[in-house]
């Protein structure tokens, strides 16, 4: 464990051939010469090169170092957000901090803000939801993002994750920060989202950063690997579910209302689970309640605690295909064969004339099925077919918004529009687990 705040590096941009920045105040570029304005960066065999608005060339090596001074910002043109998602877009995002750009290959480079954690918490606090939302809600946030990332850098110093498995009939493939080399974490839905002073920060995100400053959910003398997600639908689900095959005590399934207890534990179960609406805390259709916890973009998805995707047989086998690169032929039938204790499926067998396949983890479930991403993949599956036999339409009938492990946002918002404390929120969704200071 570390005894003091530590400063890290935030990939905003990965494997750009040309960047456009605004400097906004003065950076040291060496000990002697400072730099402000626009610039426009390149990658050129394995040099960075940095021009300046009169298209001369400033500098040319291999990494970049553009040093802050006090209360200077810069400004990154054209960044995309909510990469691969349903979400996705173009942004303009400021950023305080320093600016360190490396080389990644002979003709792309990567864009690192280099900023001490708790001013990069306030932009995730806000990023990830409304910075108008609930001060309690905005304490437990921070709590679980801090220890999240912290939990994640100790990790990578000595874990490995060989995080894809592929044999003659099953495809398991997770996705987790450790796969990041030059930086510590990105700056989108893969890791936190961080988009800078872009966000609005408001003195509740201010409050809720410096009331829990250094605090982090800890078991059994470890740093808990704290997971979030938008939506559980109503049960949040175990580790294993979403990333490789360990399921740590303080990660264990929750009710999201504690007047129930219903983990899937057949089709049976999933079916009656996710075609009603149990009662819980993520379950609000209240707009103005839902305007003060998510961001606008998030806004934009409005039935995220049950939902229901429909495909003609042909849409479904040419989104497959893309998305996958195997041709299944016509599809005959898509298999839940393991979920988790949400419904969440960890395992899809799907079949087609051609060619029959197991696919995993729940991410690539979702990506496989969707021309960006599925809310979750806690879905059932239902056909309609043709006289021939041929199917017709496949009904995809879901619950909840994101992986489902540890945090429910939208429930522990509405516990805390409710009332409850950051500590009753996190002790809900964390079992076993306590908020410890460390720095």
């Amino acid at each position: 464990m570390i005894n003091r705040e530590p400063k890290i590096k935030v990939a905003l941009l990965q494997n750009y051939s040309e960047a456009h920045i605004f400097l906004n105040g003065r950076f040291f570029l060496t000990k002697k010469r400072m730099l402000q304005g626009s610039f426009t960066v390149k990658a050129d065999k394995g040099m960075i090169l940095l021009f300046d608005s009169f298209k001369k060339e400033i500098i040319r090596q291999k990494k970049i170092l553009l040093s802050a001074t006090e209360a200077a910002s810069f400004t990154v043109s054209d960044v995309k957000i909510g990469i691969n998602f349903h979400w996705q877009r173009i942004q303009k995002q400021s950023f305080h901090g320093d600016l360190l750009i490396s080389a990644c290959s002979d003709f792309s480079f990567n864009l690192i803000n280099k900023i001490l954690m708790e001013d990069y918490l306030e932009s995730v606090i806000s990023s990830e939801m409304s910075a108008s939302a609930p001060l309690e809600f905005l304490k437990a946030q921070a709590v679980v993002a801090r220890s999240w990332l912290l939990s994640m850098l100790e990790k990578k110093k000595t874990v490995r994750h060989f995080p894809e498995s592929k044999s003659k009939n099953e495809i398991v493939i997770w996705q987790d920060v450790n796969d990041h080399k030059e930086f510590d974490v990105c700056a989108d839905d893969h890791c936190q989202r961080y988009q800078g002073i872009t966000r609005i920060i408001s003195k509740n995100v201010h409050k809720a950063v410096t009331q829990t400053y250094g605090n982090f959910l800890v078991y059994k003398g470890k740093i808990c690997d704290a997971r979030y997600h938008k939506s559980c639908g109503g049960q949040t689900e175990i580790f294993s579910t979403a990333w490789n095959d360990k399921n740590p005590d303080y990660l264990k399934s929750v009710t999201d209302d504690a007047r129930q207890n219903l983990p899937i534990g057949s089709e049976a179960q999933a079916k009656k689970w996710l075609t009603r609406r149990p009662k819980s805390y993520c379950d609000t259709t209240d707009k103005k309640l839902l305007s003060g916890i998510l961001p606008a973009f998030d806004q934009e998805t409005p039935d995220f605690y049950r939902w229901r995707v429909v495909y003609t047989g042909k849409e479904l086998e040419k989104i497959i295909r893309k998305k996958s690169g195997i041709d299944f032929g016509i599809l005959q039938n898509i298999e839940p064969l393991e979920r988790g204790p949400s419904g969440r499926i960890s395992r899809l067998k799907i079949k087609g004339s051609k060619k029959t396949l197991i696919v995993g983890k729940e991410l690539e479930i979702r990506r496989w099925l969707s021309e960006s991403h599925l809310l979750s993949s806690a879905f059932i599956v239902s056909t309609e077919q043709k006289t021939t036999g041929k199917i017709n339409y496949f009904v995809l009938s879901g619950g909840g918004w994101g992986h489902g492990v540890g945090m429910c946002q939208i429930g522990a918002a509405v516990m805390a529009s409710k009332g409850l404390k950051a500590e009753e929120i996190l002790t809900h969704y964390f079992t076993g687990a306590q908020i410890k200071k460390i720095y």
